[in-house]
C-alpha cells in the first residue's frame, strides 16, 4: 500500500480501544462498518477488457449481516423503511467503506474504483452532490481521479436530474459511469453527461447496428464500454463475435467470469475470451 495517510488511519483502527466506533478493522484486517444493527464491508468484482489478461478496474459491493449472522440485502429493505436521511448516511459509509478496503490491498494505485449510487441520493441530497465523500477521500489521501461513481438508470423525465447530478460530481474531480438500459439509450446519454464509461446489460443485446454505433462513438470520445452480467458462455461468446467483428475494445463483468469478493488477488488472472472456455 503506497497511501501513508490510510495505513496511519488503519493502524489507529487497529489500536483503538474504549467506546466502540461505526467503522472498526476486523481480524482480517478488513474494514466494516455499524449501520443500526447490521455489520457492513466490501466485495470487489473485477471488470475484465475481453480477450487479454488486463483488469480494467473493480466495482465494489456492499455485504452486510445481521447481529444474529444472517446475511442482509440492506438496500432492499432501505428501499422500503428508510427516509432519505439515513440513505444518504448509509450511502456515504458503504462508499467510505469501499474506498478504504479496496486502497489498503496492494497493487491499486492505478486502478480504477466503480462505486454505485443509490437512486434515493439523486434527489436527496441537497447541494453539492459529491463534496462530502472528496473531503472524505482528501482526508484519507486517496486518488479522487481514480473513483468512478455509477449512477444509476433514470426514467426519460429524470434527464435534468442526471445532468445536474453528474455535472456536480464532475466539478467535485470524479468520473462518472451510466447505466443505460440499451445501446441506444446509452448513445443519447453520451452527448447529454459526457460519462468516463457507459454500462450494459449483456444479456439484452438485440439491436446489433446500434451497439456498434455506440461502440464507434464511445471511442471517439474515449468512453469505455461495459457490458455487465455475463453470466453464461453464450452471452460471452456474443460479445467475442462482436469485439472481433468491430476490431473496439470491450470490457466485461459478471458471474460467469468472478464472483465479487474482498481481497483482490483472489480474482485469479485469466484471459477472458481464450482461458474461459
Amino acid at each position: 500500500m503506497s497511501f501513508p495517510v490510510l495505513e496511519d488511519y488503519l493502524g489507529r483502527l487497529r489500536r483503538s480501544t474504549g467506546m466502540p466506533s461505526s467503522v472498526w478493522i476486523d481480524s482480517e484486517g478488513r474494514a466494516q462498518g455499524r449501520y443500526f444493527n447490521c455489520t457492513l464491508t466490501s466485495a470487489f468484482q473485477p471488470i475484465r477488457q475481453l480477450g487479454t489478461d488486463r483488469v480494467a478496474g473493480f466495482e465494489a459491493f456492499a455485504r452486510s449481516y445481521s447481529e444474529q449472522g444472517s446475511g442482509l440485502a440492506i438496500w432492499k429493505l432501505l428501499d422500503h423503511v428508510a427516509n432519505d436521511d439515513e440513505s444518504v448516511e448509509l450511502d456515504r459509509l458503504c462508499r467510505m467503506l469501499h474506498a478504504i478496503n479496496f486502497y489498503r490491498q496492494a497493487g491499486t494505485d492505478t486502478a480504477d474504483l466503480f462505486l454505485s449510487v443509490h437512486d434515493r441520493l439523486l434527489a436527496a441530497v441537497s447541494g453539492n452532490h459529491g463534496v462530502a465523500f472528496r473531503r472524505i477521500l482528501a482526508g484519507l489521501g486517496l486518488p479522487i481521479s481514480h473513483i468512478v461513481l455509477q449512477l444509476p438508470p433514470i426514467t426519460p423525465n429524470q434527464g435534468w436530474l442526471l445532468n445536474y447530478v453528474a455535472n456536480n460530481y464532475q466539478l467535485n474531480g470524479f468520473r462518472i459511469a451510466i447505466n443505460a438500459a440499451h445501446a441506444k439509450e446509452a448513445l443519447h446519454l453520451l452527448t447529454q453527461v459526457h460519462p468516463a464509461a457507459v454500462k450494459i446489460d449483456a444479456r439484452e443485446i438485440s439491436d446489433l447496428a446500434a451497439v456498434r454505433e455506440l461502440l464507434d462513438a464511445a471511442c471517439a470520445r474515449d468512453i469505455q464500454v461495459i457490458f455487465k452480467r455475463v453470466e453464461s458462455q453464450a452471452v460471452l461468446n456474443s460479445l467475442q463475435e462482436l469485439s472481433s467483428e468491430t476490431g473496439r475494445k470491450i470490457l466485461v463483468q459478471g458471474y460467469h467470469l468472478d464472483s465479487p469478493a474482498p481481497t483482490l488477488h483472489s480474482h485469479e488472472e485469466i484471459q477472458v475470451g481464450d482461458a474461459i472456455n
